[in-house]
Order: C-alpha cells, then structure tokens, then sequence
C-alpha cells in the first residue's frame, strides 16, 4: 500500500504516528510524507530540514515533499488544498494520516482544514494527535510496543526539538512516551498510538 503523512511542521508526523509509520515500513509499504511548512518560527529552517530529511532516511519514506510555506502563515485556501491534492494525485494513497482540527496552533488548525477537503475520495483518513491537539478522543488503536524504541529514536532525530515542549526539563521523547502509555491502556495494550477516523472503508470478503 501507499501511506501518505501529512503534517503542518516537520516533527508533527513521526510525533503523532511515527510508529505505526515505522509497522507499515517494515511490513514493506510505501512511505510517502507531506511537510506543509518550514519549522522556521519553532528553529532554524536548514536544521529542521536535515532533520525531516534524516528522519525521512529512518523511516525509509519513498518521498518528501514539502508545501514552501513559512510557519505560522499557513491558510485554509485554495492554494493549498489544490497543493496538497497534488501530491495525492501522485501518490495515489490508500491510507493518509493527517493532524486533529482542535488544536491551539493556527497552522495545525489550517492543515487540518485543507487535508480534510484535499482527502475526500480517499478511502482511508485518520487523524492523529500531537501535544497541541485539544478534544482529541481516539477509536483507533495501534500497537506500538515493539517499535517504542525505535519511535523514541525516530523522534530524537529532531534534535533542535526535543527539549521545546514549554514544560521544564521534560523532553518529547518523555511526553510521547506517556502518551504511548495512556493511549495503550485505552486500547487495552501496553503502548499505542491513537487515532480518530476522518472516513475508514472495510470491505467484507
């Protein structure tokens, strides 16, 4: 299958679904990522580049592409659903993750709004949390226990951001692992990440 990830800032995709990206990798599917902004308001734009592009390299991602736009200046419009319908047309996916509309963050807010209109024949959307993201109530659970670690090293991989979580001395690879850890017990496993489903098609064979 195809598995496009979108996300507003580079980090938000392998924060909210970096291990189930990592199953669908390693179970041989085609990884593809969508990176709507350069990060520039949260760091240096050509460090939080080779960032995404090593954890790109880590995921074994068959593409990145990357929507120009500056952080925080991101707007629903038409500009950037037909952009973000682009990369779908190319891609074709079977599957897209995309970021929860309730978020504090305007660009969060605006991606979300534009990849839910961009995604509209795709027979598979979902949702993901990231530590921004407000009301988010999962029904989708994946296991991520046995790739935990390689999410945690997947994330440090972000290294200008690890330590930006606006909670003293607590690092997003201690957030996302508690995250984890409660989004496991709703889905009754140790650690999961969870989801919530934009349109889920099943087909009864």
């Amino acid at each position: 299958m195809n598995i496009l990830a979108i996300g507003p800032h580079p980090d938000d995709i392998e924060i909210g679904c970096g291990g189930t990206l990592i199953k669908y990798s390693e179970a041989g599917h085609n990884i593809f990522l969508m990176i709507l902004t350069d990060g520039s308001f949260g760091g240096d734009p050509q460090v939080r580049s080779k960032e995404q592009t090593q954890a790109a390299v880590f995921l074994k991602a068959k593409e990145v592409c990357w929507g120009g736009y500056r952080d925080t200046e991101l707007s629903c419009n038409r500009e950037l659903i037909n952009k973000i319908d682009e990369f779908i047309y190319k891609v074709k996916p079977d599957v897209v993750f995309l970021n929860f509309w309730a978020d504090v963050h305007q660009d969060h807010r605006s991606a979300a709004q534009a990849a839910v209109s961009a995604t509209r024949y795709i027979k598979e959307v979902l949702f993901y949390e990231v530590p921004s993201t407000q009301h988010f109530e999962p029904d989708i659970f994946v296991d991520i226990e046995d790739v935990l670690a390689k999410k945690l090293e997947l994330l440090n991989l972000h290294t200008s951001q690890v330590y930006r979580t606006k909670v003293e001395n607590l690092s997003i690879l201690e957030s996302a692992q508690s995250c984890a850890n409660f989004r496991g017990f709703q889905g009754r496993v140790k650690y999961a990440e969870g989801f919530k489903a934009v349109r889920l098609l099943r087909e009864i064979r």
